[in-house]
């Protein structure tokens, strides 16, 4: 070949080579984008989840503007989250879901405890679904018990330590509400987006630190009465007589006498034809409209105490 060609034929051959290179680089980190990616997004979603719940921000007596705004954690994905999400950004507690369907929701309150392993079979066995709203503190009393109330429903955020959170001052409820729901989150492997306050005791504050932390605020249409000592009997007759389409049941999984009246419960709820379902399902199959919402207990027929002893 003249050397007068071989410049050009060179250079041509090296351009060629270096295309080459260049794509299969190309191609690599494609791979790896799409291998990788999706891991460190998640690591990134999951310390970002972290820091907003462990996170206690400074609050005042009158409002949000101090609080941590984390309302993304409601979680993604699900129809039962996206439905929480619209709610939470009421920023108001919910009673009840729309009377339309022929779907309840059993709640117990305060575990774990002694009689939840008990509670669980007895759910496990009649094939109903329960949520449970449970105290953090309590978490090592029954390791991975957590975990299995979620898989039966639902679980929720009822503090670290059941103080009445309006007798605080806004950073230690939001110190009990954030702690508990960061502990929960730990122990379940789940995101955390319902809360309860223990006795039912709720003002505007605590109704903001909830919808700051992303969680929506979930009371009750009829009390079974079983804290204030009902018997079996009566927990019955309470629990029974508010079966009706989107009402939330209150119980607690720690009362023996409840336990015993689990088993009359299940037949009404066969006899009435009624489906047992999670609250976020619930409230996803029968949406609460923002006016019954805004109408408070008056808007869901509320039976029983709502701010007295739970």
């Amino acid at each position: 070949m003249p050397a007068s060609s071989q410049g050009p034929r060179r250079r041509q051959i090296v351009r060629r080579r270096r295309a080459a290179v260049a794509g299969a680089l190309g191609v690599l980190a494609l791979v790896l984008g799409l291998t990788l990616g999706g891991g460190g997004s998640s690591h990134a979603r999951a310390r970002g989840a972290a820091s907003a719940g462990g996170t206690l921000a400074r609050a005042s007596h009158t409002g949000t503007s101090g609080y941590a705004s984390s309302a993304a954690r409601a979680g993604a994905g699900s129809p039962e989250s996206a439905t929480v999400r619209r709610l939470v950004a009421l920023g108001l507690p919910i009673y009840c879901a729309a009377p339309r369907g022929n779907e309840v929701a059993l709640t117990f309150d305060d575990g774990p405890g002694p009689y939840t392993r008990l509670v669980l079979a007895k759910l496990h066995k009649h094939h109903i679904h329960a949520t449970f709203f449970d105290v953090a503190r309590n978490i090592p009393l029954l390791p991975g018990a957590t975990a299995q109330e979620r898989a039966i429903g639902a679980l929720g955020d009822h503090t670290l330590s059941h103080p009445l959170l309006t007798s605080l001052a806004p950073p230690e409820a939001e110190a009990e509400m954030a702690r508990a729901q960061a502990a929960l989150e730990r122990s379940s492997g789940a995101r955390v987006f319902l809360f309860r306050p223990p006795y039912g005791g709720r003002n505007r504050t605590i109704d903001d630190i909830a919808r700051a932390h992303g969680m929506l605020e979930i009371l009750w249409t009829v009390d079974s009465a079983d804290s204030l000592g009902a018997d079996y009997a009566q927990i019955e007759r309470n629990v029974i007589g508010g079966l009706h389409g989107g009402a939330i049941i209150l119980m607690h999984e720690n009362h023996g006498q409840t336990v015993r009246a689990l088993l009359g419960i299940f037949e009404a709820l066969q006899r009435k034809h009624m489906r047992t379902v999670s609250v976020p399902q619930l409230l996803t199959d029968d949406i609460p409209s923002p006016a019954q919402v805004r109408a408070g207990r008056l808007g869901c027929g509320v039976r029983g105490r709502v701010a007295s002893g739970d």
